[in-house]
C-alpha cells in the first residue's frame, strides 16, 4: 500500500511545474517525522526522486525544500537505511548537490 502511494507521489517530486514540485517536497518534509522507518520499503525510490534536479535547482525554494527533506530523513530514519541510496546518488551527482550530499554522508 505505501509503495503504491509513493509511486504516485514520486512524480510530483519531478513535476515540471516548480510550484507543484516545491509543495511536494514541503509535504514530504512534513510526512517524514510521522512515517519514520516505515519509509524503508520506498527509500530507494524516494532518494533519487528527492535528489535528482531538486538539489541542483536554481530555484531557491526547491533547493531549500530538498535540503530540508534530506535533513529530515537523516534525523528520523535509521542511518543504515540511508547509507546505500545516498552513496549511490552522491557518486553520480555534480555541483552543489554532490557537495551537499557528501557533507551529509560525512
Amino acid at each position: 500500500m505505501l509503495s503504491q502511494i509513493f509511486d504516485a507521489f514520486k512524480s510530483r517530486l519531478h513535476d515540471s511545474n516548480s510550484k507543484v514540485n516545491q509543495v511536494a517536497l514541503e509535504t514530504m518534509h512534513k510526512m517524514i517525522p510521522l512515517l519514520k522507518d516505515s519509509l524503508s520499503p520506498v527509500i530507494n525510490m524516494l532518494i533519487p526522486a528527492i535528489v535528482d534536479n531538486n538539489l541542483n535547482s536554481k530555484n531557491p525554494g526547491i533547493y531549500t525544500a530538498a535540503t530540508n527533506v534530506i535533513q529530515a530523513l537523516c534525523q528520523h530514519l535509521e542511518p543504515s537505511l540511508l547509507l546505500q541510496p545516498l552513496c549511490t546518488k552522491a557518486q553520480f551527482l555534480n555541483g552543489k548537490a554532490k557537495q551537499d550530499l557528501t557533507e551529509k554522508l560525512a
